[in-house]
């Protein structure tokens, strides 16, 4: 089996490499950077590229891992591709693919990926859909061997799973972000966080988000809850995220 790898971004990379380590023959990659897909061909011992006119149209599977905005476009120029083509986002649609291609689905890594970041792809979802049986069948044969957690999702239970995991990872990290901003500004460490920040990941695993959720909101803890809005006074914008989730608290629990 052949694939080709359209991207050389974060997911581009994590899925070229679980290709290799499940001993499928990554045999192009190409990026709008070439330098980009020179490093990921190199990493996978496939040919980079310069041009999508240059797709093997003859290879079994072609991957497109580029932003969401661009896959339509993309498309238009793998008109002639005979194997399957999937799409990774977790929020476009089927239909991107229109009439345009024969066979084509979707495999959706429900994962944060970092490119220097080592993951255990095995344990990954991989989150399949197809526009006929045959190519279904084929996109679950390839996932099955990339992962252990593989499920037909379609489109739209699909775009809420991307849509909760951009409030459980996204929101979650950029959280992260503006704490580590109010601690430097106060001379004071991220690192004294971390423990509260690898509990508080920990404790998912065995209960329930709401049995889960403490402090001051859930506790009802006026004076506190005052307090820190006090603080925040000369930050509006961070008062006004302390507000919404404070009182988003109070009313899920």
């Amino acid at each position: 089996m052949k694939v080709v790898i359209v991207g050389s971004g974060n997911v581009a990379t994590h899925l070229a490499l679980a290709f290799l380590d499940a001993d499928i023959e990554v045999s192009q990659v190409w990026s709008n950077n070439y330098g980009n897909a020179l490093n990921l061909a190199i990493k996978v011992s496939a040919q980079a590229i310069e041009s999508l006119n240059e797709v093997d149209n003859d290879a079994d599977l072609l991957v497109i891992a580029i932003k969401d905005d661009a896959i339509a476009e993309t498309l238009a120029r793998l008109v002639h591709f005979k194997g399957a083509i999937v799409h990774t986002a977790g929020s476009v649609n089927l239909n991107v693919f229109g009439n345009k291609i024969k066979n084509y689905g979707v495999l959706y890594p429900l994962q944060t990926f970092s490119k220097d970041k080592t993951l255990d792809f095995r344990i990954i979802p991989l989150c399949v859909e197809a526009n006929n049986y045959e190519t279904l069948a084929f996109i679950k044969a390839v996932a099955i061997k990339l992962s252990d957690k593989v499920e037909e999702v379609d489109s739209e239970r699909r775009k809420v799973l991307h849509l909760s995991a951009v409030f459980a990872c996204n929101f979650t990290n950029h959280l992260y972000a503006l704490a580590a901003n109010l601690l430097a500004e106060n001379d004071l460490k991220f690192d004294l966080i971390k423990p509260l920040i690898k509990e508080t990941a920990n404790k998912i695993l065995t209960t329930t988000p709401k049995n889960a959720q403490t402090g001051p909101a859930v506790r009802n803890d006026e004076q506190t809850l005052k307090s820190h809005e006090a603080m925040l006074v000369k930050q509006p914008a961070l008062l006004e995220i302390y507000k919404t989730l404070s009182n988003s608290i109070k009313k899920h629990n």
